[in-house]
């Protein structure tokens, strides 16, 4: 049974991969700093799989306790990296935090995972990497353009240390998954995206208002180019994206990788608008939904959505959930945690 370890694994997307990799009969050690997630997402990671993972809190920022970890746990066979801070909005207003996170922990992960006897690595990345593309949908080979946020920055920034990494050291293999609007939750509702504080992200946010903890949801903007004047985004169910991250390992473990750096689109390749993301939740949840129109916000892009076939055709992976299922898992986990 081979070791994974997964950074940021008491997360959104991190607790999700960590389910499918446990299931897969991976053992996991999860490494979380808790600055955006809970201890508590253990226990409905442990009761979906009745396997505990290993959960250490450490500040991957701290360059001692990140050796001292790897010293500790020196029989890892592959890391998948998702502990970033990832809000658009925040970096444009802290650049500085998003970049002294995403990137220096990503140099100290990197180093130290050279000094496995297995280098393995997925990189949590984003198809923010690709700015506003020319054209729709976006494929792996689009020029990546310069970045509309810190955030997205972090992650161009971010391959690029990985792959000159991977070009100095052979023995580095790495795929960076460029995935797109991760939403949904676990079918079983033991886990889902549990914001800390005002959700940064469209679908807790229209969840929380259906919920009445939040008076109305703001729709940034209703002057796009689109059909009904709103952004277009690729919306993904996390357990399809949590999949894709044990299928790309799996590629690496089993050394079927075409070269050591490799990149993929995770999405579905069908772009949804934030009003029809409204009214998906409305129709599961049989309720209206409190929503007003904002100004446009800085940093957001008018359209993005993927063309998935090189994940299709080169992972054997692609998305089997659509909006509805998405919409429907998100309302099911904000009604538990809500006891509504």
């Amino acid at each position: 049974m081979k070791k994974i370890l997964v950074t940021g694994g008491l997360g959104f997307i991190g607790s999700h991969t960590v389910v499918e990799l446990q299931n897969e009969g991976f053992e996991v050690v999860i490494i979380d700093d808790l600055s955006n997630s809970s201890e508590s997402v253990l226990e409905g990671i442990t009761s979906i799989t009745h396997k505990k993972p290993i959960f250490e809190k450490l500040d991957l920022k701290n360059k001692a306790a990140v050796a001292h970890f790897f010293k500790s746990h020196s029989d890892i066979s592959g890391v998948i990296h998702f502990a970033a801070s990832k809000a658009v909005g925040e970096s444009v207003e802290n650049p500085l935090l998003y970049y002294e996170n995403n990137l220096n922990t990503l140099i100290y992960m990197l180093k130290y995972v050279l000094g496995l006897q297995e280098s393995n690595f997925i990189f949590s990345s984003s198809c923010t990497v690709y700015g506003q593309a020319d054209t729709m949908p976006i494929t792996e080979n689009a020029p990546v353009k310069p970045a509309e946020s810190p955030y997205g920055n972090t992650k161009q920034i971010g391959e690029e240390i990985i792959r000159d990494t991977c070009k100095a050291n052979q023995k580095l293999k790495a795929i960076a998954l460029r995935y797109f609007n991760p939403i949904g939750a676990h079918p079983s509702a033991k886990i889902g995206e549990l914001p800390i504080g005002v959700p940064q992200n469209l679908v807790p946010y229209i969840t929380q208002t259906g919920a009445g903890l939040r008076e109305s949801l703001s729709v940034f903007g209703d002057d796009y180019p689109t059909n009904d004047g709103t952004c277009i985004r690729d919306y993904i169910h996390v357990v399809d994206l949590a999949k894709a991250h044990v299928i790309a390992l799996q590629r690496l473990l089993n050394n079927k990788n075409d070269t050591n750096f490799e990149t993929f689109n995770v999405g579905t390749g069908v772009g949804s608008s934030v009003l029809e993301v409204i009214h998906a939740f409305e129709n599961v949840s049989s309720q209206s939904l409190n929503y007003k129109f904002a100004p446009r916000r800085e940093g957001d892009i008018t359209s993005a959505y993927a063309d998935t076939e090189k994940a299709n055709s080169v992972l054997g992976w692609e998305a089997k959930s659509s909006l509805h299922d998405a919409m429907d898992s998100a309302w099911k986990w904000e009604q538990k945690i809500r006891n509504l």
